[in-house]
């Protein structure tokens, strides 16, 4: 079952990246972040009280409330600089470096937590294998080089920051329902999204949403909702070191959307890029 719910949330999460793209044209990526968040908030709590999960909250402990808490803040720093490349580059490429932290994720599982260990030297191959083809994906020698100093660093940064979460996550929902769990992290993001945005003196962008990209913020508020849902679920009850390749696994819809919608170009070097990260990925799922 929780191989189904890494799947699902695979999916969401990719079309989320899609009406990202579509919602930060020309709104700022820091007040897009914010309102985005604000809707999976709502969406979050729904889930909550339909489930009656609400009455598990105060039992939840101490540890468990500063994981979460952690965990917002990563999710929270990895979202507002993964939007931030989005806004500056080609949405198959920041994809493909944000889906970096795949390698990153598993490595600290593999150290940190004991039954991420078995067969790791299997996953360390089929890891490696997910580097080339990331590297590959990414292109950088067809990157102008202004663009290089910018979405590339934005989108680096989201994936250590996605890396840390995964980490922070996992402990976090011991013994915690999945979607209270959802419903907390999902707070601590909107306080942070939002003081960003106050600080940063950004206020005037929300009066200058336009409809049709508030439209698109929504509706990759309630993908992000459900992709976590399914995501936090299949990482209490799996293992770690495979659901987080398959989650990424979402860049496979990502690019066949920014192909169709945004007619993006793959070059041959990032095609073979998308089939090494997506057959190691495979692998690591299947075999370890």
């Amino acid at each position: 079952m929780w191989i189904l719910a890494a799947i699902l949330s695979a999916l969401f999460a990719g079309i989320t990246a899609i009406l990202t793209k579509c919602g930060v044209k020309e709104t700022n990526s820091d007040v897009a972040t914010a309102v985005r968040t604000f809707v999976v908030l709502i969406f979050a709590w729904i889930i909550v009280f339909l489930t009656g999960a609400h009455a598990t909250l105060s039992e939840i402990s101490a540890r468990s409330w500063i994981y979460l808490i952690l965990s917002g803040l990563a999710t929270g720093a990895s979202w507002i600089c993964y939007f931030k490349a989005l806004s500056l580059g080609n949405v198959s490429k920041v994809a493909a470096v944000d889906k970096s932290s795949t390698v990153l994720a598993v490595l600290l599982a593999i150290v940190f937590f004991a039954d991420e260990r078995r067969l790791w030297w299997l996953k360390l191959i089929f890891l490696a294998v997910i580097a080339a083809g990331t590297y590959l994906m990414i292109d950088i020698k067809q990157t102008e080089e202004k663009s290089r100093r910018s979405w590339l660093i934005f989108a680096l940064l989201s994936a250590v920051f996605a890396a840390a979460t995964s980490l922070l996550a996992k402990v976090g929902i011991r013994n915690v329902d999945t979607n209270a769990a959802t419903a907390i992290r999902t707070g601590v993001v909107l306080l942070l999204a939002w003081i960003i945005v106050f600080c940063r003196k950004e206020c005037a962008y929300v009066k200058s949403l336009k409809g049709k990209e508030v439209f698109f913020l929504i509706l990759s508020g309630i993908a992000t909702g459900a992709s976590w849902l399914c995501y936090y679920y299949a990482i209490q009850q799996g293992q770690l070191s495979v659901v987080i390749p398959i989650d990424k696994l979402s860049i496979l819809v990502t690019v066949v959307f920014s192909l169709i919608v945004f007619r993006e170009k793959l070059s041959v070097k990032a095609w073979i890029g998308l089939i090494l990260l997506t057959c190691g990925t495979i692998c690591i799922a299947v075999f370890t």
